[in-house]
């Protein structure tokens, strides 16, 4: 290898502000490569909470992440589990860059030396305790905002089998009937028709549906089903 340093993480030429979505925790896990256990763990030490948290976080499904939230526990799962960059050490360096907030994960340029995580100097440009000579390993940041989104993509491609059906279970939407592989109700589909919104624009509101699963929808009877 050169002995050149290289960029760990730099700030993203990708807007991921506008992306709009939240993730479940076994969804997170998915497509971070991190464990339930960790991001429970993580959360309940306050080390990286999801951005949106029910009332009560003991119920099933009580925590969710938004997209940039994706992106951070990414970036942390190259550092962490890729790097073996120590928790201890990642906490430390959360607590001195907290006037960062949420972009400490997203939008800061790091690099990974001998399992440490090393900062820029603002005035230099520079990584800070970069011996000469000594290689730093690169994860840009707009590569993992990249493979973000297509396992996020991945993650919400359904199977045929789910297409035109309806399902119920606890652990989703409180219960409430919606369509099989997707978090849309029955109740949110029936709304929008009953303010006269078509099957096409019903599904330009839902990209996810198709028309099977409005029709699927509309014709439900609910008491029928129980």
């Amino acid at each position: 290898m050169d002995g050149g340093p290289r960029k760990s993480v730099g700030a993203p030429t990708l807007d991921i502000s506008s992306v709009v979505a939240a993730f479940s925790e076994e969804q997170a896990a998915r497509v971070t490569g991190l464990s339930k256990r960790q991001l429970r763990y993580w959360a309940t030490t306050d080390f990286f909470k999801p951005s949106f948290v029910e009332d009560n976080p003991r119920l099933p499904n009580s925590r969710f992440y938004s997209f940039k939230d994706m992106v951070a526990l990414r970036t942390l799962e190259r550092l962490r589990v890729q790097n073996n960059v120590p928790l201890q050490h990642l906490r430390k360096v959360a607590e001195n860059l907290s006037h960062l907030k949420d972009e400490l994960w997203t939008a800061t340029t790091l690099y990974v030396l001998n399992r440490r995580v090393i900062l820029v100097n603002s005035e230099t440009g520079q990584p800070e305790e970069v011996v000469s000579g000594q290689f730093v390993l690169g994860i840009p940041l707009s590569d993992i905002i990249s493979e973000t989104k297509d396992n996020v993509a991945a993650l919400r491609r359904r199977s045929p089998e789910s297409i035109g059906k309806l399902r119920r279970h606890r652990s989703i939407v409180r219960n409430a009937w919606s369509v099989s592989g997707t978090r849309i109700t029955v109740g949110s589909i029936r709304r929008l028709h009953e303010d006269g919104y078509s099957v096409d624009r019903i599904i330009a509101e839902y990209p996810d549906l198709t028309r099977e699963d409005v029709e699927a929808a509309l014709n439900h009877d609910e008491a029928q089903a129980a």
